[in-house]
């Protein structure tokens, strides 16, 4: 007898691109399900990067990679319009320092135009000069169109409009078995067992492991490591101000980023790791990741800096090689009904979108895909209190007293976001999902003045326990015990 399937798709990672993938299936009438191991969505590279939207000048011509981010990087501004995603165009220098840098820009000039790219130039000594007194280097390739955003809110901002459209989430629930039958996949993730027609491998870091566990061997992913320091809030660049790229290296070099949020961020390097999962500061690689910092920006000073963080990239290309492989978007012969995606790495998240509409040709070829005629690809963030006049902030008090505490001095978090971040509609309770959401202990006293404010709201306001308190979830609570 054949077997019901629970879903038509099942999609494996709740990074920007699992969660694009779910945003553009519930276009259609289709039962789709996400499954995460982690407490939340962007747990991983995605909530770790640079956030930087590309304009796709980096990556060969006739490549994915190089498809897929320029029709990304054109799609974005609009795009979070609709999801309501903070996002700004702010140009990107690359930047010389000897003449094989300025052959290499010229190689990216080229490179980026046959690719699309629109109003990549060359400037001389002079006219970097002119456009960054500040910024060091012998002359330098300006690329219009590159921007920045906030990649956690734009994952969530995907993950919650496809759950408003459909979208079942199961957050918490790594895979660790896939069953292909005669019609349809055996999933085990958590503790719960599933099935499905199709399966969509969005595991990033872990995406050969999930393949293998669906029978289909033979790649492999060599997690990469960058480490970040966050400099205080400046306005000492307006744009990021990247090196020209190296060679061989794992990542496109230390760069200088002004952030959505107003901070400077430094990074990252690039170093080839054994597991996935350390994204663990280290001395030696932050010291040289501040002296690389300080030949594109001379004036840089150590006491600006009020954090650190890191991200893991899944390479193809090993150790010894470097560089970049082509991203791998496919539906497995060996396994028919196997949507794999495989070394996802930069410009994944720019490319997310058109990589979720990529697997959806790919699964309308096997599959009559209806268009659901409920749809809605807006979405509504959290009403932001700082960003607004005096007489919108006076309306939005005498609309919710709340919007009249600030909770978070340094960002300027109320109490009303904060409520709207605690209410999310994924139900994600952790101080890290908070944080991201609201922005709340982001500033320069990293929590010390709103982190027990936001663990009081938690315990008596939504019926926490203090040791159900966590920063991501199990393994990692903020209170073990009473004192008194």
């Amino acid at each position: 007898m054949a077997v019901r399937p629970t879903y038509d798709i099942f999609i494996i990672g709740g990074g920007a691109v699992g969660c694009a993938v779910a945003r553009e299936l519930s276009r259609y009438r289709l039962s789709v399900a996400l499954a995460e191991a982690a407490p939340d969505v962007a747990a991983g590279a995605s909530g770790r990067n640079s956030a930087v939207i590309h304009a796709g000048f980096n990556n060969r011509p006739g490549s994915l990679m190089a498809k897929l981010c320029v029709q990304g990087s054109q799609g974005f501004p609009a795009l979070c319009r609709e999801l309501d995603v903070p996002y700004k165009i702010t140009g990107k220098l690359l930047v010389a320092f000897d003449q094989a840098d300025l052959a290499t820009l010229r190689r990216l000039k080229d490179q980026g135009d046959r690719n699309g790219c629109r109003g990549l130039a060359l400037l001389s000594r002079d006219q970097l000069r002119a456009k960054l007194p500040q910024v060091g280097g012998i002359g330098a390739m300006e690329s219009p169109c590159t921007g920045v955003f906030d990649p956690f809110q734009y994952t969530v901002a995907l993950a919650e409009n496809a759950k408003a459209n459909g979208v079942d989430f199961y957050l918490s629930h790594p895979v660790t078995a896939i069953k292909k039958g005669p019609e349809v996949f055996t999933i085990t993730a958590g503790v719960r067992t599933f099935t499905a027609r199709r399966v969509v491998n969005c595991a990033g870091l872990h995406s050969a492991d999930v393949s293998a566990l669906a029978g289909v061997e033979g790649y492999r992913i060599y997690p990469c490591r960058g480490e970040y320091f966050i400099l205080d809030k400046t306005d000492v660049l307006p744009m990021p101000v990247y090196p020209a790229p190296k060679k061989g290296a794992g990542g496109l070099g230390v760069h200088l980023t002004p952030t959505i949020h107003g901070n400077l961020i430094l990074g990252p390097s690039a170093e080839y790791i054994d597991d996935p999962e350390d994204t663990a500061s280290t001395r030696p690689v932050m010291d040289q990741l501040f002296r690389e910092a300080c030949q594109l920006l001379p004036g840089l000073e150590r006491k600006q800096i009020i954090g650190a963080y890191c991200g893991v990239r899944p390479k193809q290309a090993p150790p010894g090689e470097g560089g970049y492989w082509d991203f791998v978007i496919k539906e497995e012969t060996r396994c028919p009904g196997l949507i794999n995606l495989i070394g996802i790495e930069s410009p994944g998240l720019t490319a997310s979108v058109p990589i979720a509409r990529m697997v959806t040709e790919i699964i309308g070829r096997t599959m009559d895909l209806v268009p659901n005629p409920t749809f809605d690809g807006r979405r509504t963030g959290i009403r932001r209190f700082r960003d607004r006049t005096p007489a919108e902030q006076a309306a939005l008090i005498a609309a919710d007293p709340d919007y009249g505490e600030v909770i978070c001095r340094c960002q300027t978090v109320t109490k009303a976001e904060l409520r709207q971040a605690i209410e999310n509609p994924l139900g994600v309770k952790t101080l890290a999902g908070i944080k991201y959401r609201a922005w709340a202990t982001t500033g320069r006293c990293s929590g010390g003045y709103c982190l027990p404010k936001i663990a009081q709201m938690l315990t008596e306001e939504y019926g926490l326990a203090p040791e159900e308190v966590t920063y991501r979830g199990p393994g990692s609570p903020l209170f073990t015990g009473r004192v008194k």
